[in-house]
């Protein structure tokens, strides 16, 4: 009898937990596990990320052509970067391009997004969605190198339809004006997708009873987007408008390809600039202080975008 009752009730010895999560060594192994699981990922940025800025900012104040040694030269890069007139009108290039570019991509990509959305049955809706967003998944150069021959002005498929009407060859790419046009139209088209996939989710954000309500207030066409879509719109034109600008400042394929930079410095870019002083004059340290110059004009602008958002962007 004292033996069955002893197997039941036990020694009264308390159970010891090895390794558990509330022991020391599992609250050591709960706090460095995320982290191990994040150091590859942390690794690989610091290596081929911060590694190569920290380099390219640092080499902005040596002259260096590979084949010798840098040699610090201070603020010279700056200076020489100012004085330069290629450079001056690259930039200046880069910013006309990118309002152009800008507002027809913002533009074309959130009309198209108002169209597909209330004027097409859903099963539309899928296909217009892939079929904007196409362009956008292939190689710039690639994409390039077809509208080089499209545009062509002696067997261009372009200007071959512009006869059957009647009108004249355009040298689309060897003037400066035809050859910007070019070169803003191929890029809007191979990137407005991103922007109106963008446009597409806030629309869908809205609440229908918002337009409903305008619509009994006497709301109707342009007064109910103008009123009601784009205020409350306003977020997503924020997030589209800053990744557009910054994807276009550093605009290099479309010009490269098509124009080489011409006729003249027509469509020279900054990037273009800086893909030739590196890697044509072996100018590395000017290449990277116009890089440190560009990047300040990103920061710069999309700070000023997020600044003036306080006022012009409105929350549900």
């Amino acid at each position: 009898m004292s033996t069955v009752t002893r197997s039941k009730v036990g020694t009264g010895r308390t159970p010891v937990h090895r390794g558990g999560p509330t022991s020391k060594g599992g609250r050591v192994q709960q706090r460095w596990l995320p982290w191990a699981f994040l150091a590859p990922t942390i690794v690989g940025m610091g290596i081929f990320t911060l590694l190569p800025i920290v380099a390219s900012v640092a080499l902005a104040f040596f002259r260096w052509d590979i084949i010798s040694a840098p040699t610090f030269v201070g603020f010279d890069n700056f200076a020489e970067v100012v004085q330069d007139p290629t450079v001056r009108v690259s930039f200046l290039n880069t910013i006309v391009f990118v309002v152009v570019a800008v507002a027809l991509q913002l533009g074309l990509a959130l009309g198209l997004a108002i169209m597909v959305q209330e004027k097409l049955p859903s099963w539309l809706r899928v296909f217009f969605r892939s079929a904007f967003f196409f362009p956008l998944i292939l190689s710039a150069a690639s994409v390039s190198i077809f509208m080089r021959y499209l545009f062509n002005e002696q067997f261009g498929v372009v200007n071959w339809l512009l006869s059957l009407f009647g009108i004249p060859a355009v040298p689309w790419l060897t003037t400066p004006t035809g050859s910007a046009a070019v070169v803003v139209l191929v890029y809007v088209w191979q990137n407005f997708g991103f922007s109106f996939l963008l446009f597409i989710g806030g629309l869908a954000s809205i609440p229908v009873e918002t337009y409903e309500a305008a619509s009994i207030d006497g709301a109707t066409g342009w007064r109910k987007h103008w009123y009601v879509t784009l205020p409350l719109l306003s977020p997503t034109t924020l997030v589209a408008s800053v990744m557009a600008i910054i994807n276009a400042l550093q605009v290099f394929d479309q010009p490269y390809v098509l124009t080489r930079g011409g006729p003249g410095d027509s469509t020279r870019t900054a990037v273009m600039v800086i893909f030739e002083s590196a890697f044509q004059r072996l100018e590395f340290g000017q290449a990277s202080a116009i890089g440190v110059i560009l990047t300040l004009i990103i920061m710069g602008i999309t700070a000023l975008q997020f600044r003036l958002s306080k006022r012009f962007v409105f929350y549900q």
